[in-house]
């Protein structure tokens, strides 16, 4: 093992952990809504957003690197595959959590719910790639995508 790819590992782990300590202001800076935002604030939904974004795309990136690692799922587009399934199931898990959470409080923000989660798949998007390099020197076929290093 190298020392670089701990360090990749390290900072990796390190912009999850800033991610979620400063969760609401990453997701206040792409979408803001006072009413909307202030009751995502109350309803403690910021850090469970956080939470599923952090866990669905390092578990994304680990299934791909360590349980797929096939040499036959090695390219680009394969990476690309999983980036979008995790781009689409963590919004979508997140949406289904802040529509259940505001019913509970008995308020209606489904339109503001949904558009907010155009955020979430950023940040998962984003947080996907951070992950991705953070765990794929380890990888004995994948180590390669999604770009050779």
């Amino acid at each position: 093992m190298k020392p670089q790819h701990l360090v990749f590992l390290l900072v990796g782990i390190a912009i999850s952990v800033l991610f979620f300590v400063f969760c609401e202001t990453f997701y206040d800076t792409l979408y803001y809504n006072t009413e909307f935002n202030n009751n995502l604030y109350n309803l403690g939904l910021y850090n469970i957003f956080a939470i599923v974004t952090i866990a669905f795309t390092w578990l994304g990136a680990a299934v791909y690197y360590y349980a797929i690692n096939s040499v036959r799922f090695d390219r680009w587009w394969h990476w690309l595959i999983v980036l979008a399934i995790v781009c689409v199931l963590c919004p979508a898990v997140c949406y289904i959590i802040s529509l259940n959470s505001f019913a509970r409080a008995g308020m209606d923000y489904a339109f503001e719910a949904f558009v907010f989660q155009v955020t979430t798949l950023v940040w998962a998007a984003l947080l996907f790639i951070v992950a991705s390099f953070s765990m794929r020197w380890w990888s004995s076929n994948c180590r390669h995508t999604p770009f050779p290093q």
